[in-house]
């Protein structure tokens, strides 16, 4: 067996750690870790799918007598799992506004506390999603396939998740929540962005969605669409302004086709349909069909 020498290697990890934590004002104090953990949250969202569909995303054994007993189980760990995840987050926060211990504890239970309550809801939540799916789709054969197979599906689980958490005042829980969607999917939803019941996306990959962006119900998208920021304001200083209102706003029953790109707070109304590889940065009508054909031969500065 090979030995490598390697503690000149580990003294250069150890200097330029150190440089990274004196550059970004970080403790050197010894300790446990400052921050959530990707893989603990990995094996919560594990969790909760199986709690939230225990007889599909549950364990192989599980028997339909035993089915309340394993979701209640599951919850408490995932619950306590992720009780701790939040404390992380949220003393991570304290370092630029300092809070008592104590209303760091009692704001981290509240939060997960919040989220408990939610499940129920997010469940019906992604049942409309997981019927849309299937009503959406002729090649689908069953609901039981979407939820077990469709990779939009499973990104929506995600992104339902991550949305509770980002509003509950968690979004590094949230943002680790959907990356850990989008790095087995190619779907990039930021957990700010508001979807409402009954949406599909068909296929998925590389479809990309905003914080700021806000989608009605029964909305359906193909891949590689893009619901995105047509430019990016800055404050005096040169920063960029964070949380102002960037992304689309796609109300009910709108369909998008694959590879359209739409930027800027525009609004495409109700029962429009935007075809593939089209380019919007303006409002679309209702009820309006927009196509590549329809844009270039519209008056310049409107869109159909």
């Amino acid at each position: 067996m090979v030995n490598f020498e390697v503690s000149d290697i580990v003294r250069a990890l150890h200097d330029a750690r150190n440089e990274w934590r004196d550059s970004q004002r970080r403790s050197r104090e010894p300790g446990a870790r400052e921050f959530p953990s990707r893989d603990a949250l990995a094996q919560i969202v594990e969790l909760l799918k199986g709690a939230l569909f225990p007889m599909r995303l549950g364990p192989p054994e599980l028997r339909h007598e035993s089915e309340d007993f394993y979701v209640g189980h599951t919850l408490n760990t995932a619950l306590a799992s992720l009780l701790v995840q939040a404390r992380l987050e949220l003393n991570f926060n304290a370092r630029h506004q300092p809070r008592p211990a104590s209303e760091i504890d009692q704001a981290a239970t509240e939060a997960v506390r919040q989220f408990a309550s939610a499940l129920p809801g997010l469940r019906r939540l992604l049942d409309s999603d997981v019927l849309a799916a299937y009503q959406g789709d002729p090649a689908a054969r069953s609901v039981d396939e979407v939820l077990l197979c469709y990779p939009g599906v499973l990104a929506m689980i995600h992104h339902r998740f991550a949305h509770r958490l980002y509003e509950l005042g968690l979004p590094l829980l949230a943002r680790i929540v959907a990356e850990l969607a989008h790095a087995q999917t190619g779907i990039d939803i930021h957990p700010g962005a508001q979807i409402d019941a009954g949406f599909f996306m068909d296929h998925g990959t590389g479809v990309v969605i905003g914080e700021t962006a806000v989608i009605g119900k029964r909305v359906r998208l193909y891949q590689a669409v893009t619901l995105g920021a047509k430019r990016f304001p800055t404050d005096a200083e040169g920063n960029l302004q964070k949380g102002l209102p960037r992304h689309p706003v796609v109300e009910d029953d709108v369909v998008i086709y694959a590879g359209a790109t739409i930027l800027g707070r525009v609004t495409l109304g109700k029962g429009a349909v935007i075809g593939g590889n089209v380019w919007i940065t303006e409002d679309v009508k209702p009820g309006a069909s927009v196509t590549q054909a329809s844009l270039q031969n519209a008056p310049k500065g409107h869109a159909p």
